[in-house]
């Protein structure tokens, strides 16, 4: 039976009401759920929210219910059951709910992408690696399909027989990297995974800034460790991720200094020190132009949220 076939004959809302039964299933005491599938979160709100900054690593994000929006960079993606988003990278951005309420929540999911292994599925697929621009923007929305639907109706099915996760997982994850090759976003997703290509040497620098960011950043250097003349390297880096390499360092340390103050209870010197700045002032300028507020008064107004 053919995807066209099953859309027309009203197979896509099938498949979409499934997902929305089970993911309200099991968000239904909670926020958010981490299952017993290692790379599946679920998620629910049962009202709009206000955009907060977070990373995001390499994921797909689907929307089962309502509407969600992720601003990156200067570019605003919303997108909803019939759209997914991709991050190809670890990603700062800012994401927030747009359409819930308590009779009919946002209701989604998120699956941590293995590139290893979309790498291996992209090159047994047999697909012909198609043309596309170097150094495209590491978000990007796609085109839902119901073949893709369908393989996450059975990721989600899994979770009512946990005996079976270990084996079946993994090979169903490996059908949905299947079907986001053969989707809209194929050249995408061979730019994110070929080893000689622009996104793959930028996504080796952003690995190397995640693990180092409290160390001083010389991106020349940097630039030279993936084999690109530093202006080359900034311009794919800031094209790729949004920012600067400095000022990706720069939102490492504030988001990392944010959850350690919230989390573990460290003053703002503490945490200021710990990320790698030297002056506890520069940092709460920084902090502030950030994320609005001073770092004493965002980690009052979060744990005033959170609890």
């Amino acid at each position: 039976m053919t995807d066209t076939f099953l859309a027309e004959s009203g197979g896509f809302e099938a498949l979409r009401q499934t997902l929305v039964q089970a993911v309200g299933r099991w968000t239904r005491d909670a926020q958010d759920v981490q299952t017993p599938i290692a790379n599946l979160g679920l998620f629910r709100r049962t009202a709009p929210t206000q955009p907060d900054y977070c990373m995001v690593g390499p994921s797909l994000f689907i929307v089962v219910q309502g509407r969600k929006r992720a601003l990156f960079g200067q570019e605003a993606f919303t997108y909803d059951i019939h759209n997914f988003l991709i991050t190809s990278l670890d990603l700062p951005a800012m994401m927030h709910i747009v359409e819930a309420d308590e009779a009919r929540p946002y209701l989604g999911l998120m699956l941590r992408l293995d590139l290893r292994v979309v790498s291996e599925v992209m090159l047994q697929s047999g697909f012909a690696a198609p043309a596309g621009r170097a150094g495209e923007p590491g978000m990007f929305l796609g085109r839902t399909s119901p073949a893709l639907l369908r393989a996450l109706v059975r990721l989600v099915s899994l979770l009512d027989e946990p005996e079976s996760i270990p084996l079946l997982a993994p090979l169903i994850e490996r059908e949905i990297y299947y079907r986001l090759i053969a989707s809209d976003q194929s050249a995408r997703l061979w730019q994110v995974t070929a080893a000689d290509s622009q996104v793959h040497r930028i996504a080796r620098a952003v690995d190397w800034i995640r693990h180092n960011y409290r160390q001083t950043l010389r991106v020349e250097e940097l630039a030279a460790s993936v084999k690109m003349s530093p202006s080359t390297f900034h311009q794919h880096f800031k094209r790729i991720t949004a920012m600067s390499p400095l000022q990706y360092q720069k939102w490492l340390r504030l988001g990392e200094a944010r959850r350690l103050m919230l989390s573990e209870n460290q003053d703002v010197s503490s945490s200021a020190f710990a990320v790698g700045y030297e002056s506890p002032s520069q940092f709460s300028r920084e902090y502030g132009r950030l994320f609005g507020a001073s770092p004493s008064r965002d980690i009052e107004e979060l744990r005033r949220i959170a609890y």
